[in-house]
């Protein structure tokens, strides 16, 4: 091995033996030159994929899910021939997801601490570590710009007053009123409300006060069993997952779920079976797809009472099947029975 410099040391011994780990520079192929590179500016390579998905789970795309209230007014009027209130109402879902999901941020932000401690809520990119909290506040503030933008160029003020209101709402509930019980999951329906309302401005199609009620009590039912898991977390492991915990226990959870879920029931029947909607859409015969809302209800139910997994509504709605068929069969029966009635009218 050649050696940079030679020589005698003071006690006679050869200084060459502290080169041996350093290729020599001038070695015929190059490869020490580029090995004595490697090590003074060898840097560790950043996975930028990698990065890019927890960011985007940051956001929770999976909870866009109930941003499909927006397209409620949408589907209950379903303008045949006018494109322009489709369009207007999907541009509306994704400011609202936007919008949300900077909602979410500022949650799991506040929330780090708690969320490590939570048997599934460690794993957030927040909580994990795997996001940092200045490169999320930063995202938030960036996805709360796009969506102000989005509709002040696209949409109406009606809907930038409603997508603020839902903003300052979510802040307040982010800092202080998630700790009241009840106060907790009124707050969370109205979110579901405020959906509604964005998709009425938005494509400028009315709202029934009936579907605003039926809209307030499902989510009111599905925010119920969501703190039902929390208490259930609190009876096997003793941890608190949320400061508001205490003011829940499963008799009144229960309880309030076998309640809530008969007025939901009770109020979509008296609605399909109203004067105004029958006339609205020509037929009397909407209340039996009253069927698969009941089936779907008892089906959420099950799972929440029997198989005790309710705590991520929209991971059951994207995975139950069950629940995912009889959606989709209330949808077709409701417009079968709707436009048969026009065209056998």
């Amino acid at each position: 091995m050649h050696a940079l410099y030679k020589g005698l040391n003071k006690d006679g011994s050869d200084e060459t033996t502290l080169m041996d780990g350093v290729p020599p520079l001038h070695s015929v192929d190059g490869a020490g030159a580029g090995a004595l590179h490697s090590v003074l500016y060898s840097r560790e390579k950043i996975d930028i994929p990698s990065i890019l998905k927890e960011y985007i789970t940051l956001m929770r795309p999976k909870q866009y899910v109930k941003n499909i209230f927006v397209f409620a007014p949408l589907f209950f009027a379903l303008p045949l021939g006018n494109p322009a209130p489709l369009l207007n109402a999907l541009v509306a879902f994704i400011v609202f997801s936007m919008t949300a999901s900077a909602v979410y941020i500022l949650n799991d932000y506040c929330d780090v601490e708690n969320d490590r401690l939570h048997p599934k809520k460690k794993f957030r990119p927040l909580a994990s570590g795997k996001v940092s909290g200045t490169g999320a506040l930063l995202l938030m503030a960036g996805l709360l710009l796009i969506s102000v933008a989005s509709c002040l160029a696209f949409l109406n003020v009606q809907v930038l007053a409603l997508i603020l209101a839902y903003l300052a709402i979510n802040v307040v509930y982010t800092l202080k009123l998630k700790h009241i019980s009840l106060i907790d999951i009124f707050i969370i329906s109205s979110g579901f409300v405020i959906r509604l309302f964005v998709g009425s401005c938005a494509s400028g199609m009315e709202l029934s006060y009936s579907i605003i009620v039926m809209t307030f009590l499902l989510s009111l039912f599905l925010a119920f069993a969501k703190r039902r898991d929390d208490v259930l977390i609190l009876m096997e492991t003793g941890q608190k997952m949320r400061k508001n915990i205490g003011g829940y226990n499963l008799e009144f959870i229960n309880s309030a779920m076998s309640m809530i879920s008969s007025i939901i029931l009770v109020s979509y029947i008296m609605y399909t079976i109203s004067p105004d909607i029958i006339a609205k859409h020509h037929t009397d015969k909407l209340y039996l797809t009253s069927l698969f809302v009941m089936l779907g209800i008892l089906r959420y139910q099950q799972i929440t009472f029997i198989y005790k997994n309710s705590g991520v509504p929209t991971e059951i709605l994207m995975k139950d099947k069950f629940i995912q068929l009889s959606i989709v069969f209330w949808a077709i029966s409701f417009l079968t029975i709707k436009y048969a009635g026009q065209w056998f009218a």
